[in-house]
């Protein structure tokens, strides 16, 4: 009698090793780089030749060839010399992106916002400022005509002013005109 074996069998054991390994490769084989805005890019093909060494985070393992311009074909016989290879331009560093206009058209709109909220504050605090000092030269002018003038207390009762709170209120008004008007 055969025995049977409890485990999987061995052709789907292989499959799914296979499959595995498959997997594996292609997770493996995998470049990671910071591009020149700042950004960390995924591919599954080397960076472009404008990318600095310093810049590749993770390669397949083989070492990256840079992709050049194809050569122009010379006519046979004539060897380009060494030198004239080396002469060539490098290739154009490649150019920052241009300004965000919109970030830009925000920014500005953000700034003029700001300057009129400025300037409608500096408007409300002008106008207080006038109106303290018109109140005071009003209240100081009543104070110098030598008309009685009476108050109310804390109890609600009128009450005459002396000389002495005159002098003191008087004061107080020319402090206001100084610093207001």
């Amino acid at each position: 009698m055969a025995q049977k074996s409890s485990s999987i069998p061995l052709w789907r054991a292989a499959a799914l090793t296979g499959l595995l390994l498959t997997t594996s490769m292609a997770a493996m084989a995998q470049w990671q780089w910071i591009d020149s805005t700042g950004r960390k890019v995924f591919s599954d093909t080397a960076p472009p030749a404008s990318v600095p060494d310093k810049n590749i985070i993770k390669s397949p393992g083989a070492p990256r060839t840079p992709v050049a311009a194809a050569p122009t074909a010379a006519p046979e016989g004539d060897a380009a010399p060494p030198a004239a290879i080396a002469a060539a331009p490098a290739p154009a560093a490649p150019q920052l992106p241009a300004v965000d206009k919109e970030l830009e058209a925000k920014k500005k709109q953000a700034e003029q916002a700001e300057e009129a909220r400025r300037k409608a504050e500096e408007q409300r605090i002008a106008k207080a400022r006038a109106d303290n000092c018109a109140r005071a030269r009003k209240a100081k002018g009543t104070m110098d005509s030598g008309v009685r003038l009476a108050t109310t207390n804390a109890k609600g009762e009128r009450e005459v002013m002396d000389d002495k709170t005159r002098a003191a209120e008087t004061r107080r008004m020319e402090e206001i005109i100084r610093s207001d008007c």
